[in-house]
């Protein structure tokens, strides 16, 4: 995850009018659906796993190496998602653009949405961002992608099934002078109903440092979760695993062989797929 630094839309000259649409035919669509046929009753979603720029926006300014750092997305997250989606035979959404053209785990007119800086990198393609631009990448990034995750939930209802949610990120190993020790983190607010058994099985594997809302709270700054399942009653967990660790292919194996082993004896439960509000 990241909390870059921002200012919201300002409203200028420019906003009357209606935008052209910001992604053309040489761009990539706003998500991918991976397994799109999964059986599991099980979905995950991927908010920050990728780094792509509309090519309309010139990489708002700033250099290409950028985006492919933590600060344009969740290294080795969209990696991990895919490998847990084909374990656990799962419908995965995955976005396609990176969270510094807008982040799709902020709700709009939040902040960090579209932000102005991070990490003390400056984004002049976000500075004084008018309302009609922010509400273009909105239109054709940021609606695509949780519609397309309402409308996975949408199948599951259609077929009398509850479905459980797993919304995967990583962090780094550092964040400025402080250095985080933890391997995984499982994030959660109100519903223990994954989290608590979850942090209980990958804290029984030797060596393992297990951060519970650690090093970020699932109690704020979780939308996609916060909105798409747990304002619905669905069970639900976000885990974030060290980046260091997954940038490999190797490193994505080990840890999805090792999340399938720990939610496995979760996720076969009948009785965890019913609506609770906490």
């Amino acid at each position: 995850m990241n909390s870059p630094k921002n200012s919201r839309p300002k409203k200028t000259a420019k906003d009357a009018g209606s935008p052209q649409p910001l992604l053309v035919a040489d761009d990539a669509p706003p998500f991918t659906l991976v397994n799109p046929q999964g059986t599991a009753r099980v979905f995950l979603v991927c908010d920050h796993a990728g780094c792509a720029v509309p090519g309309a926006l010139k990489k708002l300014g700033v250099r290409k190496d950028v985006f492919h750092d933590h600060m344009g997305h969740d290294i080795g997250a969209e990696d991990l998602t895919r490998d847990l989606s084909a374990r656990l035979d799962a419908p995965a959404v995955v976005g396609t653009y990176s969270r510094l053209v807008i982040d799709l785990n902020r709700e709009l007119g939040h902040e960090g949405s579209v932000p102005e800086e991070s990490h003390g990198v400056a984004i002049p393609g976000n500075r004084n961002l008018s309302t009609r631009e922010a509400k273009r990448r909105a239109r054709a990034l940021y609606h695509p992608y949780h519609d397309a995750i309402t409308t996975l939930i949408g199948g599951f209802t259609a077929r009398h099934m509850i479905p459980a949610m797993l919304s995967i990120h990583s962090f780094t190993p550092e964040l400025g002078e402080e250095t985080r020790p933890w391997q995984v983190g499982i994030l959660w607010n109100r519903d223990p109903r994954i989290a608590l058994p979850l942090i209980d099985q990958l804290h029984s594997c030797p060596g393992l440092n297990v951060g519970d809302n650690q090093p970020y709270t699932g109690r704020i700054l979780n939308y996609t979760v916060d909105t798409q399942a747990q304002d619905a009653g669905l069970p639900h967990v976000a885990i974030e695993v060290r980046s260091d660790l997954i940038d490999t292919p190797q490193g994505v194996a080990e840890w999805g062989a090792r999340l399938e082993s720990a939610l496995a004896p979760i996720l076969c439960e009948d009785a965890l797929y019913k609506v609770e509000m906490f």
